[in-house]
């Protein structure tokens, strides 16, 4: 494959669909407004398939305008001769694109096969805070949806009531991943415990413990897990199977949220690079266990596809499609704070592109629905910002003894507006000394076992990245809202590290303490779709068109073997 130039301005539109949507020479193309269609038998018939289009585009002194105008209604694509209609294979995958998308199907298979070998193969709270988390999805399953303020001698602390049975094990657990045992001991002591402590019945009788951390969000990200927790009582699970179904419930609601956000890509080649993104290990994993980031991850990528889709592609969203915009915009900034500017970004749609209205002529309220949706998720995260916000008055308790008490929101925010040179200071110190740790923690550092993921699913994963974006489509946002996408995913990371300085990292500190590569995960899709904005080239096979095929098998095969290495190395090091 060779790189290629992006084309004239003259040509953008003349070959924009047959590039979205197109496949080498013989097969089928699918079209997203008309369905499918066998492919041109060569880019003349393509050309004037699209006449008014290409016209428009030679007269217009503006090239992403007419490009943007092509892509919102496509043109049907002529079809082929009598001798090059697709075959029975080709057909299948046809109908396939068409209703599902050939995306969506990898990711159903890859997230559901891995997410639930993640469930089983992770010791039950071996998650990301898992023992807090649950005990957060626990009271929000009961009707705590609030912080509920605990006695803790040490200072300051929030939590809740779970079984005590619950408890037993997870206190089991904390102590059994806090034992550091030499290589090439496994790192669970003894596996026939956990099986004796998981086939306890869940008590009536509950205990007082503490999640401080998680007491500061919302109910939101936890609802999947409160369901499988209420569905466990239901079928009167004992502590092992109340641990899996809430497992699952978490893993079933990112399959839903992120297919359907996956599936709004299909017809175009950029889908590949949103599955690479939803199916990094460190995601899947998050999906397998117990964890607000679940949901969360979920959201975040749902809006992305969308804007992507909507923004850089020029298409209009479908009626559910633009309704789970909308909720994203809402729900997002709730579901962890960080995110809130990314939800946002939602009123950028233009309101012709929204399933809702004339899309010729929109009416006010079209063009006020995005707003009234991200005005509506502003209002909800300032609110709960502001219920929570005693609890990070209890977040040193996280840390060692030594240094209860050295967390200070209220001290951090005074230092950053009085001497924000300093602040600056501590952020590249912090970047210096961490960042190579970020970048592999981006792709999995797997809960509080800290076992990274190897090497082989690294280069795998990087591997897909750069197939995926070599073939993605040209996107066609104009510049001031490409920049303020930009600008937005700038300052998301920066939010990223201002939240830790002020919530998780002593005053006084050397560098921002907490934060951790899985954070980034969110912003990567609509972060690349801006560097493909700007990018003009892309693969090219010997022919001169851009391949889907290999690609497509290329992504997944490397997904695959990334998320199996990894399940791998976590078995043999966690288990033996």
């Amino acid at each position: 494959m060779t790189a290629v130039d992006r084309p004239a301005e003259s040509d953008i539109v003349a070959t924009e669909i047959g590039e979205n949507g197109s496949t080498p020479h013989g097969e089928t193309v699918t079209d997203p407004a008309h369905g499918t269609a066998p492919a041109a038998a060569s880019g003349a018939e393509t050309l004037a398939a699209q006449p008014v289009a290409a016209a428009t585009a030679t007269r217009s002194g503006s090239a992403v305008e007419s490009a943007e105008a092509a892509l919102a209604q496509p043109a049907k694509i002529a079809p082929a001769a009598d001798g090059e209609r697709p075959g029975g294979w080709t057909r299948a995958a046809a109908r396939i694109e068409q209703r599902i998308g050939a995306a969506t199907l990898a990711f159903l298979l890859l997230a559901g096969v891995f997410g639930a070998v993640w469930s089983v193969v992770t010791p039950p709270f071996w998650g990301h805070d898992e023992i807090t988390q649950f005990g957060r999805a626990y009271q929000v399953a009961h009707g705590g949806f609030t912080p509920e303020k605990i006695h803790d001698d040490r200072g300051p602390a929030w939590g809740g009531q779970v079984p005590v049975t619950i408890n037993a094990l997870s206190g089991y657990a904390f102590d059994d991943y806090n034992s550091k045992r030499d290589e090439p001991e496994p790192m669970i002591e003894n596996p026939h415990d956990y099986d004796v402590l998981g086939a306890l019945p869940v008590s009536k009788q509950t205990s007082q413990v503490w999640f401080t951390n998680t007491a500061a969000y919302s109910p939101v990200p936890y609802l999947p897990a409160a369901v499988g927790i209420r569905l466990a009582e239901v079928l009167d699970l004992d502590v092992g199977g109340m641990v899996l179904a809430t497992r699952w419930a978490g893993l079933l609601a990112y399959l839903l949220i992120v297919g359907f956000a996956i599936r709004a890509l299909r017809g175009h080649r950029v889908q590949w690079l949103a599955l690479t993104v939803a199916v990094l290990p460190i995601a899947v994993f998050q999906a397998g266990t117990v964890t607000a980031d679940t949901v969360t991850n979920a959201l975040a990528l749902a809006v992305s596809a969308l804007i992507v889709k909507s923004l850089f592609l020029g298409q209009r969203l479908s009626r559910p499609e633009t309704v789970v915009a909308l909720a994203a915009t809402i729900l997002l900034p709730i579901c962890k704070p960080t995110y809130v500017l990314l939800a946002m970004l939602t009123v950028l749609i233009p309101a012709q592109r929204l399933g809702f209205g004339n899309a010729e002529r929109p009416a006010v309220w079209q063009r006020v629905l995005p707003w009234a949706a991200a005005a509506i998720g502003g209002i909800s995260f300032a609110a709960w910002m502001k219920i929570a916000a005693p609890t990070g008055d209890g977040m040193s308790l996280m840390r060692g003894k030594d240094q209860w008490g050295s967390v200070r929101p209220g001290d951090q925010l005074k230092e950053i507006l009085s001497d924000p040179g300093h602040f600056l200071s501590v952020f590249g110190d912090s970047i210096a000394r961490r960042d190579e740790r970020w970048f592999t923690q981006f792709f999995g550092e797997l809960g509080f076992s800290y076992i990274d993921v190897p090497a082989l699913t690294i280069c795998a994963s990087l591997l897909a990245f750069a197939v995926s974006i070599g073939i993605a489509d040209r996107m066609v946002g104009d510049r001031l809202r490409t920049w303020l996408v930009l600008l937005t995913m700038l300052a998301s990371v920066a939010m990223i590290y201002v939240t830790l300085y002020m919530s998780f990292t002593p005053v006084g500190y050397f560098m921002i303490d907490g934060v951790q590569g899985r954070y980034f995960v969110p912003l990567a899709l609509l972060t690349l779709a801006v560097f493909l904005r700007w990018m003009p080239l892309r693969l090219t096979g010997t022919d001169g068109r851009i391949p889907t095929r290999i690609p497509a098998i290329v992504v997944t095969l490397s997904t695959t073997v990334a998320l199996t290495a990894a399940v791998i190395k976590y078995s043999t090091l966690v288990w033996g």
